[in-house]
């Protein structure tokens, strides 16, 4: 029975009864030891009747072994993994220790359980619930919060409890458990202690928490502590009444990560224990033995870390040495880790112990256990040199798991100038990389180019991937360490046939060629980029054995920076579909940026608002900080073509306060949000900023160009932008591509007196037309037309713009239209007709959902791209079909070309 709890109780009703009716909800339950939720939980369960209920419970010592949470859940449905996709399922198993091979990816493992929750969801609801969250593993906590913030109409409901102090599972709703009224307090401890003589004495002390007004009348109640502290010393007496032998078992038991029984009786065995030692802790509840489940339990967890705070050094050791020992072969970790804690001091059998459960660990994706493990057993290894190899490993796994900042904690506590250059070359490494994702450039590079230096001449290979990321870091600081960068991958003596050769001539050809507003051309020819084109770098590199799609990310983005875009838009979406296919889920979300970015040039910006805002979701799920500022900042460009003033200026606020990467589409986002809604003024001032700024050379800096020419023009300052032109010209010649040099024309035209300006916008259209790109030629006509109509031709100005105007709304660029709206009504002609189908209203999911379906993915084909449940997928159909104007699946063929 629970007592008060009057707001606690509505909101778990609430989410109950919101999931029975197939809208899936998660509620975190936050509050002080002893407060109560755990009996929330309880409550919850028993009004789940007829409910599938899966249940977990974190334990502090077992928060170091990977997915042990996860196992917990997933027993009592594991033989319902042979109906998930391929590659969820073989991701869960190898996770989970079912199976061998390579680790999954930890997004897919996510993704397996969201499909799980869904599947079991189609029978009956289900209801999850998770105790003490806090000592959750950080492998089965992430899982789990994927799976909560994706799951949409199915019946599943999620109730997490955790301390005060607890994870914040970002996106998940939380509520306070707060302490019991005084009424309520003093009902439930009367029912509890009818006949205790001073029952005021304890309510004061117990401050509202139910298991402190359990324990205190056992104890003396007294002294000014918290109810977590009193608590323990209520614990405490009680233990120190029962007889040493019990004493010991208990401990045994405390130290024991799973409560299972089995091994708990050996481990007594071994410390000359026996069953009937346990008894007076079961006469005085303080644990439970349940031989059907196998697992003997404590009354509150709190009682677990009570007992391992007052062991004397003495029993604790004994008691790990005797756990040890009763682990069997199928429990490497456990037995390892125990071992590890028992010794007091170097012990190279244990550390050796410990780093192979390591390594098996790390083979199952359990990269932050096994960097645990293995900085454990750096520790307690002897041995300098086995010391050192393995630090490299735990730092390995630490960046493996996302956790840069202890990679690079551990990383510079290792480094030294005496340690082997191999050695030296994996620290400096991940300190480059923690760097970098702290936005510090300058210092990332050089770390990164002194790792590959270290090992240039023995291990070429290896040095080419340092440096390809070196590239990648330059690229976000300064245009000469670009150059310095390429000029030490050109400098490796990489073997002929090294998969990594034609990545790196590729990158060479296409950055190499940068410039920027220092006014240092690039080392390119005035025809192109030299070398092979992006598809024959492709080619070559997976001819000779290149990892796809890892190798490849950097070739496919670097293809935008000299104007590939096509080339871009056809290899980004061959790697992406490999990525979704071989569960390498880590490159998605750059994956997919690049994807948006070649679509939107293109003259996609549905399907690149679709892309950025998938990429955006998997890159906060998958701790990858630096896509989440540049995705803001192109999502904010794209708000920018379609005229909204709030969310460009929500999404470039978010990018400005990333830092960083995303700053120069940002920057782009607000000069084109102004130049769209007439304000000049203001559209220069950000053009000019980012157009002329030290990130000049950048994707989005070398494009925003002939926008700065037409503000500027605009304020009759076209003199000003003599300098970004003649670069932007300069890109546009090596590009080698007509829809470049259309927009050189169409800038010039803006320039020129009205006697030249007429044959450069009809050469910028003809150009255009050898190579269409609709916004960039919907723009032009819109000024070709401006500028008919300004020197009174009148009727030629209408098809132009009424051409202008068709297309703008097709791309959803409203401010653009109204332009070419009025301009054409100004020639005294009737608007353009809209287009016969629209698709407004649908959110960026819905689109996208919307677009595969019509492509005729089935909804569980949906559910595994886009992370979700298949009747999620299902939910967003259902709302689409009204906005479109269809009734049925097959109507959606006819809505496909506009939604493209």
């Amino acid at each position: 029975m629970l007592y008060g709890r009057g707001t606690e109780r509505a909101a778990v009703d609430r989410l109950l009864a919101e999931a029975d009716g197939g809208r899936a909800g998660a509620l975190v339950l936050r509050g002080e030891p002893g407060i109560g939720k755990s009996a929330l939980l309880e409550a919850a369960a028993g009004a789940a009747a007829g409910w599938r209920v899966l249940r977990a419970a974190g334990v502090e010592s077992e928060a170091r072994l990977p997915y042990a949470v996860l196992s917990q859940l997933l027993a009592p449905v594991l033989e319902r993994t042979g109906g998930l996709p391929g590659p969820q399922r073989a991701a869960l198993e190898r996770t989970l220790g079912l199976a061998d091979g390579p680790p999954g990816d930890r997004l897919l493992v996510g993704l397996a359980l969201l499909t799980m929750l869904g599947d079991l969801a189609e029978r009956q609801p289900v209801l999850v619930l998770l105790d003490d969250e806090q000592w959750a593993d950080p492998e089965s906590a992430a899982a789990l919060r994927l799976a909560a913030r994706r799951l949409g109409a199915e019946r599943v409901a999620l109730l997490l409890a955790t301390r005060e102090d607890g994870p914040d599972p970002t996106g998940l709703p939380d509520l306070r458990v707060a302490p019991l009224a005084d009424p309520d307090a003093a009902a439930l401890l009367a029912h509890l202690v009818p006949e205790l003589a001073d029952p005021a004495r304890v309510l004061a002390a117990a401050r509202g928490n139910p298991l402190a007004l359990r324990e205190l009348p056992q104890g003396d109640g007294a002294g000014a502590l918290p109810p977590d502290g009193r608590l323990r010393l209520a614990y405490h007496g009680q233990v120190s009444r029962l007889p040493g032998r019990t004493q010991r078992w208990l401990l045994l038991a405390a130290l024991e990560e799973t409560g299972g029984t089995e091994v708990l009786l050996r481990a007594a065995a071994e410390s000359g224990l026996d069953v009937a030692d346990l008894a007076p802790a079961e006469a005085q509840g303080l644990v439970r033995v349940d031989l059907a489940a196998g697992r003997t339990r404590f009354r509150h967890p709190l009682l677990r870390s009570a007992l391992v705070d007052r062991a004397p050094l003495a029993d604790r050791l004994a008691a790990h040495r005797a756990l040890a020992a009763a682990y069997g072969p199928g429990e490497p970790l456990r037995r390892a880790w125990h071992r590890a804690l028992a010794a007091t001091g170097p012990d190279a059998e244990a550390a050796a112990d410990l780093a192979a459960a390591a390594a098996t660990v790390a083979a199952r994706g359990g990269h932050q256990g096994a960097c645990a493990a293995y900085e454990r057993a750096a520790r307690l290894s002897p041995d300098p040199v086995l010391a050192r190899r393995w630090t490299v490993a735990a730092v390995e796994a630490a960046l493996e798991a996302g956790e840069v900042e202890r990679a690079e904690r551990l990383a510079r506590a290792a480094d030294r100038p005496d340690a082997d250059p191999v050695t030296r070359a994996h620290l400096l490494f991940a300190r480059g990389v923690a760097e970098f994702w702290r936005g510090e450039n300058r210092s990332a590079h050089r770390r990164l180019t002194d790792a590959a230096a270290l090992v240039a001449r023995e291990h070429p290979g290896p040095a080419a991937r340092v440096l390809v990321q070196a590239v990648h870091v330059a690229w976000y600081d300064e245009l000469p360490a670009v150059r310095r960068a390429l000029a030490a991958l050109a400098a490796l003596p990489l073997p002929d046939g090294d998969p990594l050769g034609p990545v790196v001539r590729y990158l060479a050809a296409a950055l190499g060629g940068a410039d920027g507003p220092d006014g240092v051309d690039g080392v390119n020819g005035p025809d192109g980029v030299n070398g092979s084109s992006l598809l024959e770098a492709e080619r070559a590199a997976r001819a000779a054995g290149a990892a796809v799609p890892v190798d490849l990310v950097l070739p496919c983005g670097a293809g935008l920076v000299p104007g590939h875009d096509a080339e871009v838009l056809d290899l980004s979406r061959r790697l992406v579909r490999e990525a979704r296919e071989s569960g390498a889920f880590g490159t998605l979300p750059t994956l997919l940026f690049f994807l948006a970015e070649a679509e939107l040039f293109d003259g996609r910006p549905a399907s690149a608002a679709d892309h950025a805002a998938e990429a955006l979701r998997l890159a906060r799920d998958s701790g990858q900080p630096l896509w989440t500022g540049q995705l803001h900042g192109f999502l904010a460009h794209l708000a920018a073509v379609r005229g909204e003033a709030g969310p460009c200026r929500e999404q470039a606020a978010a990018a400005f306060a990333r830092g960083g990467a995303g700053i120069p589409w940002a920057r782009w986002a607000l000069g084109l949000l102004d130049l769209g809604a007439g304000r000049a003024e203001d559209a220069h001032g950000q053009l000019a900023a980012l157009t002329g700024g030290a990130h000049g050379y950048q994707v989005s800096a070398v494009r925003a160009v002939p926008d700065l020419v037409e503000a500027a023009v605009r304020l009759r300052r076209g003199e000003e932008c003599a300098e970004p032109l003649a670069r932007f010209e300069r890109w546009a010649r090596r590009s080698g591509r007509p829809w470049a040099r259309a927009l050189v024309d169409r800038c010039h035209a803006l320039l020129a007196p009205d006697e030249l300006a007429g044959d450069l916008y009809l050469r910028a259209l003809a150009r255009h037309a050898e190579q269409p790109r609709p916004w960039e030629q919907a723009r032009t006509e819109l000024l070709y037309g401006e500028w008919l109509r300004r020197v009174r031709r009148r009727a030629e100005a209408r098809g132009p713009l009424r051409s202008a105007e068709l297309e703008l709304r097709r791309l959803g660029a409203e401010p653009w239209a109204e332009r070419a709206r009025l301009e054409l009504a100004a020639t005294g002609a009737p608007a353009a007709a809209g287009p016969a189908r629209t698709v407004a209203g649908l959110t960026p999911q819905e689109s996208q959902i919307v677009r595969l379906a019509a492509q005729g993915l089935s909804n569980r084909d949906i559910a595994a791209q886009l992370f979700l449940s298949a009747r999620t997928v299902g939910h967003h159909l259902y709302k689409a079909y009204p906005k479109l104007g269809v009734s049925s699946r097959t109507d959606l063929a006819e809505v496909l070309p506009a939604l493209s």
